[in-house]
């Protein structure tokens, strides 16, 4: 397993909240968590509001340490390539 940082985009606005920027070791039972409700607290009461998420953006690879920087900027709707179209991909979205 590697680590990982990605980006949640939410289909509505929880709040202020549009997006969840987080990192892990395990993606893919990280997003069952967020998906099953019993991820970290915002993606539980999106979930729990019905609202449904995507994973925008992701960089493999990188550290915890990547994920706080990226956090602490604040910046998340400029990351977010459903954001900002300056960004493609291809976009899976969880409900």
């Amino acid at each position: 397993m590697s680590e990982i940082v990605y980006l949640l985009h939410f289909s509505a606005p929880y709040k202020r909240a549009r997006h969840y920027l987080g990192w892990t070791v395990n993606f893919d039972r990280r997003m069952q968590h967020h998906a099953n409700g019993t991820g970290a607290g915002l993606t539980a009461a999106v979930a729990a509001a019905g609202i449904a998420w995507t994973v925008a953006r992701t960089w493999p690879g990188a550290d915890h340490s990547f994920e706080r920087r990226l956090h602490n900027q604040n910046n998340s709707p400029r990351l977010c390539p459903i954001c900002n179209p300056r960004y493609r991909g291809k976009f899976k979205e969880v409900k």
